[in-house]
């Protein structure tokens, strides 16, 4: 590419041949995933994972005992090629947006199999695949793209593109998918197991449904298969020049202005519409600047001095809300020593993944709001006026601040006036760890 080009002014150029792009096919991957060491650690991994059970109801606690008097026989079904994966169970978890995501449970057996193989398919594919790809890879994660998406903005590409691959993981076509596989893997026996798998089918409400196309979202082997089937995407974009961040089926492309996101969008949807032949979700899909745009829960923030600092995003700011709304409910009627330890627990993982942002603020804000709500649930459960009047006269208050207090009326306006009797280390006291000190934590405050 040439110094100063604009990628969306090149004209369509074909990425590498296969050939040129795919080392020679990998031999013996069906001696590697059915190896004891293998399987033993595929086995840890199901069980720390835990998990649901499928169609046949075994539970993952069940696993590792069943397979000592059935493993043996299971193998030989695998060898002979008789194995015939089971139907995964269908479940429906609701989406942030409203909506509703459509997971597929294999059974524990077929998770520890599909594990095994994903285990010794990772070192085959994934040091092939494009820097660009963050998703479900040895040593890269959502913070990496985040961080890579504010280097891009920092340089001038500052809008945004948005493809929104509609239902990707119900669409992807098997022979499609299957070639791609078979660029790497030359082990027949590999082959033929990995589209039993895509091919085994759905349980719902105790019918099995056939699947013509796409793969389970939810099994082991899914987050693999993806990024098999969109690293051509991720070699045409890095053909034409391209600035982007691809997290599993969620993309994003860097662009120095709204225009030239215009061409990109046109250009990159008919690349995956004909040659990838996935759809493209043209309602969802966008154009926007840098500072409305979202990229996995985060957002960017242009400072008056010229900085662009990662911020949590406007809806993972609503969802936090609302889950600290549910465990500091009035209604509960639980202690308030549970209720901190729910927070703390909640707390700490929503920090351990949102402490990338920058803006110490918004903790700090979000804290004040936390305890607020405490404050609420403690009034709450003080109930009468005159156990509200004694509690506040024995935490220090004066009789002419406690007298009128202890009678006001709406628990979120008497919540803000507690402050003086319920200060930021009552609570320290009873064990809360806030959202800042937490973010203080992790980058070592």
């Amino acid at each position: 590419m040439n110094p100063g080009e604009d990628p969306a002014e090149r004209s369509d150029r074909p990425a590498q041949t296969e050939a040129e792009a795919q080392p020679a096919r990998a031999e013996g991957v069906w001696e590697i995933a059915f190896s004891r060491d293998n399987l033993e650690r595929a086995l840890q991994r199901v069980e720390r994972n835990r998990g649901a059970a499928g169609v046949d109801g075994m539970p993952v606690t069940e696993l590792r005992g069943w397979l000592n008097g059935n493993w043996q026989r299971v193998l030989a079904e695998l060898e002979a090629g008789r194995y015939r994966p089971s139907p995964v169970r269908r479940v429906t978890i609701p989406k942030p947006d409203g909506g509703q995501r459509e997971l597929g449970v294999p059974t524990v057996l077929d998770r520890l199999i599909q594990q095994a193989i994903a285990q010794a398919l990772v070192p085959i594919f994934d040091p092939h695949f494009s820097e660009h790809s963050y998703g479900f890879r040895p040593g890269r994660g959502a913070h990496q793209a985040v961080t890579a998406a504010r280097a891009f903005v920092e340089t001038g590409h500052e809008w945004v593109v948005d493809v929104d691959l509609e239902r990707f993981f119900d669409r992807v076509q098997h022979d499609a998918l299957m070639a791609r596989v078979a660029r790497k893997v030359a082990d027949k026996r590999v082959l033929r197991l990995i589209r039993r798998y895509v091919e085994a089918g759905v349980m719902v409400d105790g019918v099995k449904q056939p699947t013509e196309e796409g793969t389970p979202q939810g099994s082991p082997l899914s987050p693999l298969l993806s990024n098999i089937m969109l690293d051509d995407l991720d070699r045409e974009l890095e053909s034409r020049g391209h600035r982007f961040v691809r997290y599993a089926d969620d993309l994003r492309i860097h662009v120095k202005s709204e225009r030239a996101g215009q061409r990109v969008l046109e250009k990159v949807t008919g690349f995956i519409e004909k040659r990838l032949k996935l759809k493209v979700n043209k309602g969802k899909s966008s154009i926007r600047h840098a500072a409305q745009a979202v990229v996995l829960g985060f957002g960017f923030l242009f400072t008056k001095d010229g900085r662009i600092q990662i911020r949590v995003s406007e809806k993972a700011r609503q969802r936090l809300r609302q889950r600290l709304r549910l465990l500091t409910g009035r209604e509960r009627r639980v202690p308030m020593s549970d209720i901190i330890r729910a927070a703390n627990r909640f707390i700490a993982g929503w920090t351990a993944y949102f402490g990338l942002a920058e803006t110490e603020w918004f903790f700090r804000d979000h804290d004040g709001w936390l305890r607020r709500r405490l404050r609420q649930v403690r009034w709450a459960e003080w109930k009468a006026p005159a156990t509200r009047r004694r509690n506040l006269l024995a935490l220090g208050l004066t009789p002419r601040l406690a007298i009128p207090l202890g009678g006001a009326r709406g628990s979120w306006r008497a919540a803000l006036a507690l402050n003086p009797a319920l200060p930021d280390a009552y609570w320290q006291e009873l064990g809360l760890i806030g959202l800042a000190d937490r973010w203080t934590r992790l980058r070592g405050g």
